[in-house]
């Protein structure tokens, strides 16, 4: 599956698909006529451009039966459903049956009915659901008192709708004019658009708004800051003015501050802002008129993202420009275009729609598909949400982080411990097994010096040496003498003097002050170390290990440093990480002696099926499992001896999840370097490749600290910033979403 165009759920095989932005000449009581040949499907449907629309973070189509279905983020209730749950997979809103068009602004939308009414959900904040109220609504509602519609369009706070005597009626936000009453008066209804008849279109951008006539000249108002009003002049416009020299218009489209046109001849005309090339013109200048986008023939659609444009020509090819940071334009790039540039291998497109971020495209075969940012899976397939590159971590005052399977925890500088993500086993410990999609503080927990996080559960050391525990406990890794998951922290009975933890798949280990290493939870393996292969619900002492200075665990296996710098391992084996030349597993510690009689290891680091060693002369060496290169040799060749991490030296940190199959480290430079798996983008050099040796995250220049997780990564800059990359399917970033980059920008 292509990672920028990745095919869309099945539900998708039979729907109309429109932008929310655009419009067409000839549009009837019935919405606008349809522009593309049959899909092919057993419902043959007609591919129309409007049953389709992109919010920010979630898409909303009209099926050929006349139901609606809609994905991804739904924070304001835009999915319809009675909840605030976002869905990767699509989900039909309930009690929406015979709709011919759909329209999305950045947090409500639209629905027309066949009988000429319109429905709305979502956000309402400016009274852009026209149903006299500024009440969220979870559920569709029809606005009262508009009938006989033809069609609708939904700005960032404001939509439309054309009625079909031609008249245009606003309703929303209204402090740039773009309601077009001649006022800057929020309306909670619908009022009329002042002096238009005849339109066959309408569409509708963040401040600003368009009209296509009958006879085919445009008509804007507005805010019109950047020339997206199209009549030369930058001064607002409260009522429509028609865009001087614009004749012949079969198609028009808003973008966030621009407008885009298609006259009958096929050729394509922009005008607004042009920041990032938008408009398509070769430059970066605004325009205050429209302009001819040159070299693009035969368009017979076009579709406006935040800062990016889409054309669909008669070949069935599609070309985009503009900003590219998320991939949105489909080229295979995240290359800024200043002029049209085909999307390599798509041919056969009915449709192409863009959103905000994220873009769709539905072919003639029926499929379709979909390409750009990914915020809590928008794209509908059902896939993981990931970070591609660092994103900043909302929590300020993070002085550690601790990544298990599918949450995180956050040490504040101020000793409080907190958590987002997974929730089944009660790992982030604040009193339910909710799910948190943003930090909560851990319950009752504070004077905390040391989080760790186990597969499922989660572990703190106080400043008073006692280890507390929280989340999965099927395997006494809580070590409170039971069986039985905690969704609140508790003091592991007997434990103190501590002076580190560490934790694996379903086991933990603790270091106390005077060397003496204690574990409990599985042990089948001999991850715990004490000799006997079973399971233990409280601590139990590991014997004859004695004088040990630090600890690491892997996901079934660990290893400890002694002050004498020898180093030791015991449990899981099979792929020879615990370094002893064999691939047999011990139930007890074993003296490791690859590294000779002065190994000058100052520390040491455990993965799913390798491990770690960096030496005092800031060398890296690893050994174990190499299906991913996990272990930076330029290879994927098992290796049962240490050996040294290639182009890699001035080491001062180093990190692996103990569930993880790749590894990070820092230099004395503060730069930062990952290898290994990074299919979540965990590494975070902007791709989700294995990298078989270390790849410097250019990103960074004044690293301090990294954490690895299982498929998601944190580093920490000296500026006090948590950054992270990744895996971020269960929300375990704490912002608010799951979310998909493609290039490195700090977002939220």
């Amino acid at each position: 599956m292509s990672a920028r165009r990745p095919a869309v759920s099945e539900v998708l095989r039979s729907v109309w698909l429109w932008s929310v932005v655009m419009a067409c000449v000839g549009c009837s009581g019935e919405g606008p006529a349809p522009t593309a040949e049959p899909l092919g499907t057993a419902e043959s449907a007609l591919v129309t451009r409007e049953s389709v629309a992109l919010g920010i973070g979630h898409s909303v189509v009209v099926k050929a039966d006349g139901t609606v279905w809609a994905w991804g983020d739904n924070v304001s209730a835009q999915l319809g459903d009675g909840s605030y749950t976002s869905r990767v997979t699509p989900a039909q809103v309930p009690g929406l049956t015979q709709v011919t068009a759909v329209a999305a602004g950045n947090l409500h939308n639209l629905a027309r009915k066949a009988n000429g009414t319109v429905w709305v959900w979502g956000t309402n904040n400016y009274g852009q659901l026209g149903d006299g109220t500024i009440t969220v609504r979870w559920l569709p509602i029809q606005v009262p008192g508009l009938t006989n519609v033809a069609t609708v369009a939904a700005g960032y706070w404001h939509s439309l709708a054309l009625k079909s005597d031609g008249s245009v009626w606003a309703w929303g936000d209204n402090s740039l004019g773009q309601l077009g009453d001649g006022t800057t008066t929020a309306r909670r209804s619908p009022v009329q658009v002042s002096g238009l008849s005849n339109v066959v279109a309408v569409a509708a951008g963040y401040g600003h708004s368009l009209a296509l006539k009958a006879d085919g000249t445009v008509w804007a108002w507005g805010d019109n800051t950047d020339g997206q009003v199209g009549d030369g002049t930058l001064t607002q416009r409260l009522t429509p003015r028609q865009v001087p020299g614009l004749t012949g218009v079969s198609l028009i489209t808003a973008g966030y501050r621009f407008s885009l046109a298609v006259k009958s001849d096929g050729s394509a005309w922009t005008w607004g802002d042009n920041a990032a090339g938008q408009l398509g013109d070769g430059t970066t200048t605004d325009r205050t008129s429209p302009t001819l986008v040159p070299g693009l023939t035969q368009v017979t659609g076009l579709s406006a993202g935040d800062d990016y444009s889409l054309a669909l020509k008669s070949d069935g090819t599609v070309w985009g420009w503009g900003a590219n940071g998320q991939g949105q334009l489909g080229d295979g790039t995240t290359t800024q275009r200043l002029t049209p540039t085909q999307s390599p291998g798509l041919t056969g497109v009915a449709v192409v729609t863009a959103g905000n971020f994220h873009s769709l495209a539905l072919k003639t075969d029926g499929t379709a598909w979909a390409w750009g940012r990914k915020d809590t899976n928008q794209f509908g397939d059902g896939t993981p949400s990931r970070f591609l590159s660092p994103t900043a971590f909302p929590l300020t005052g993070v002085a550690s982080i601790a990544l298990g399977n599918q949450h995180a925890l956050a040490l504040k500088t101020d000793h409080t411990v907190w958590a987002s993500g997974e929730n089944r086993w009660g790992q982030l410990g604040e009193g339910s097994n909710a799910r948190r999609l943003t930090m909560t503080q851990v319950s009752g927990l504070t004077d905390v010096q040391t989080v760790i996080a186990g597969d499922s559960h989660s572990l703190a050391l106080k400043t008073d040496g006692t280890v507390w525990a929280w989340g999965r406990n099927d395997y006494g890794q809580l070590g409170d003498g039971t069986t039985t998951s905690r969704s609140v922290a508790a003091p592991v009975p007997g434990l103190t003097g501590v002076k580190a933890v560490v934790a694996g798949t379903h086991h933990s280990l603790a270091l106390k002050l005077d060397g003496t290493v204690w574990g409990w939870g599985r042990n089948d393996l001999g991850q715990i170390g004490d000799g006997t292969g079973t399971q233990h619900l409280t601590p139990t002492l590991l014997p004859g290990l004695a004088g040990v200075s630090s600890l690491a665990s892997g996901a079934h296996h660990a290893l400890a440093l002694l002050m004498d710098g020898t180093i030791w391992g015991w449990g899981y084996n099979a792929y020879g990480q615990v370094g002893d030349t064999t691939t047999t597993n011990k139930l007890g510690p074993t003296k490791l002696t690859s590294f000779g009689t002065t190994p000058g290891v100052t520390a040491l680091a455990a993965g799913a099926e390798h491990s770690l060693a960096l030496k005092a002369n800031g060398t890296l060496w690893a050994w174990g499992y190499n299906m991913y290169g996990q272990i930076g040799d330029n290879t994927t060749t098992r290796r049962a001896l240490p050996v040294q991490v290639q182009n890699l030296t001035g080491v001062t940190a180093m990190s692996v999840a103990s569930i993880g199959r790749y590894a990070l480290a820092m230099t004395g430079d503060g730069t930062y370097w990952g290898w290994g798996n990074n299919a979540s983008g965990q590494i975070g050099d902007g791709g989700n490749g294995s990298r078989l040796v270390p790849s410097h995250v250019l990103y960074f220049a004044d690293v301090t600290s990294v954490f690895a997780g299982n498929q998601n990564s944190v580093v920490m800059t000296s500026d006090g910033r948590a950054w992270f990359m990744g895996d971020n399917f269960y929300g375990q970033l704490g912002n608010g979403r799951a979310g998909y980059e493609m290039t490195p920008v700090q977002v939220w």
